[in-house]
């Protein structure tokens, strides 16, 4: 994982071009692998699209239709959240990410790598 999102930092930080759609992809699945990891349980639904949605942080399971704690972002946003490049209060202020939900709260979880 941190092969992966390393790959991705000069863009991240205004350095580089977006990266090709294969090494943004692996960044973004490997890190949200790695907050189910950190968040183990089915209560939260992260979305990053077009790349990946995981289920994490331990609480109620949900099982069928829209979840009711759902967090979603762009993969640009996700990964300067996963890295620590941006906190989880200036992104949601910012409209950079939907959260909806009693436990969609990630600001305890992040970042979930550091360099």
């Amino acid at each position: 994982m941190r092969a992966a999102v390393q790959a991705v930092l000069p863009w991240l930080r205004g350095e580089a071009d977006q990266p090709d759609r294969p090494a943004l992809a692996a960044a973004v699945r490997l890190s949200l692998r790695t907050l189910e990891q950190i968040a183990p349980g089915r209560s939260v639904e992260v979305r990053v699209p077009p790349f990946a949605a995981v289920q994490c942080v331990e609480g109620p399971r949900h099982t069928r239709g829209t979840p009711p704690n759902v967090i979603e972002t762009d993969p640009r946003t996700w990964l300067e959240l996963a890295t620590g490049a941006l906190p989880w209060a200036e992104a949601l202020a910012g409209a950079r990410v939907t959260a909806s939900g009693t436990r969609a709260d990630l600001s305890e979880l992040l970042p979930v790598v550091r360099f």
